[in-house]
């Protein structure tokens, strides 16, 4: 996922400082024109992707494509078994009704506090990913190639930042059970807002700069975390819930995104790290069940949870449930 959204940190570096500078230089020094034809750039790049990936891969590596197979073979040993149809025409992957799976992620409180956390963090990074050029050039006079490359530091930070969040969650669960989980996810979203509004009263380049490394670290963990949380909170329904969680952070990058464009930089800042710290005492109300919150229970089969972390394997009797209930 992190290096995923490192695609955030490669745009603003190759479309701001490098293409961009080009593409005025063909039209003749032209800046509006220039900014928007290179945004033709990453259109056709993205459509290129779409069709080598409708025709080359398939629904889950170890498929039928030769170039999957080849890949699969040399750098993963614990992947899927095959296409998703042909998993459930074998019996290795059940049938679960998507409607119904759905209906119980949706259902289930956990789900929508992890959507507020998740625009609070990854809608928090899309919104940088708009907004950190713009704000470095305004407050601080930059240039565009130069507050490009700046802001670029901030997605660049997924190379490891969304990994350490996820491995963090690991190590704390390995330690506390769930508890584990949900304070050291608390902790991250605490010091991203915290950082936040540092940020927005940094007046200097250098110090901002500073700041936004760290704010960016905390930003990304903290997405790690949410999905170390995720899996944990209905098995069955995973796949919904992850939607839902995962839609929480476009739908903060277009609560954000609008008070950028309403309000001057520090007061969007101060209102976006206060929603941030708030979203972290939400952390308080998540209660999985078998699981410990974070105040209170406590996990059930706690030492078999500890000698591995690993995904939980799908509630059989938990399945069946969720498609008897939507039969019925």
């Amino acid at each position: 996922g992190g290096w995923g959204n490192l695609g955030g940190g490669v745009t603003q570096l190759v479309m701001g400082s490098l293409l961009f500078p080009l593409f005025k230089v063909f039209f003749d020094q032209d800046a509006e024109m220039a900014w928007r034809t290179v945004s033709v750039v990453p259109a056709v790049v993205t459509f290129a992707t779409a069709i080598a990936v409708y025709f080359i891969s398939d629904d889950a590596p170890k498929g039928n494509s030769f170039a999957t197979a080849v890949t699969v073979y040399f750098i993963s040993d614990d992947a899927p078994k095959g296409n998703y149809s042909e998993m459930k025409k074998n019996g290795t992957m059940p049938e679960v009704s998507a409607a119904a799976s759905f209906r119980s992620g949706a259902l289930n409180f956990n789900t929508w506090i992890l959507f507020v956390q998740y625009a609070c963090c990854f809608g928090v990074e899309l919104t940088m990913n708009n907004a950190a050029a713009l704000y470095f050039k305004d407050e601080f006079g930059q240039s565009t190639e130069s507050a490009a490359a700046i802001a670029s530091i901030f997605g660049w930070m997924n190379l490891f930042a969304r990994g350490l969040g996820g491995f963090s969650s690991d190590f704390f669960n390995a330690r506390m059970g769930m508890r584990g989980r949900i304070l050291i996810h608390t902790i991250f979203l605490a010091c991203e807002g915290a950082l936040v509004l540092i940020f927005a009263n940094t007046d200097t380049l250098a110090g901002a700069i500073v700041v936004m490394v760290f704010f960016s670290l905390f930003v990304q963990a903290a997405e790690g975390t949410s999905y170390g949380i995720v899996p944990y909170i209905d098995p069955p329904s995973t796949g919904s819930i992850a939607g839902i969680v995962g839609a929480g952070g476009n739908t903060g990058a277009v609560g954000f995104g609008m008070g950028f464009r309403q309000l001057d930089y520090k007061d969007a800042f101060y209102v976006m790290g206060c929603t941030i710290l708030g979203s972290s005492i939400l952390s308080i109300f998540v209660n999985i069940k078998g699981s410990s919150a974070l105040l209170w229970g406590q996990d059930d089969n706690l030492e078999d949870k500890n000698e591995g972390l690993a995904v939980p394997e799908p509630d059989e009797d938990a399945k069946k449930e969720v498609n008897e209930e939507y039969a019925a």
